[in-house]
């Protein structure tokens, strides 16, 4: 149960990043880290082992970000915000 939320992470790594080779590691003392393929080479250690919730922070920073979606009422109230008084 532990490594499925690591495991999501890196699926959603991987949607983002074009499914670039991402996948992780577990160590025998239950901690997580990223490696990253390359080709015929020994696959590139991306940080050092972490906690489960420290990995999942990490792996999410990595890559390009989804924008966050907003509706047209948001970018009204944020435009009210924003909007100088006259």
């Amino acid at each position: 149960m532990r490594s499925t939320k690591a495991s999501y992470a890196i699926a959603r790594l991987k949607d983002r990043s074009d499914n670039a080779p991402y996948s992780m590691v577990t160590t025998a003392d239950g901690r997580f880290y990223l490696v990253l393929a390359n080709g015929d080479a020994d696959p590139e250690k991306l940080n050092e082992p972490m906690e489960l919730d420290e990995f999942v922070r990490f792996v999410n920073a990595q890559g390009k970000q989804t924008p966050k979606k907003i509706s047209k009422l948001d970018v009204a109230f944020e435009a009210k915000l924003h909007k100088k008084p006259e």
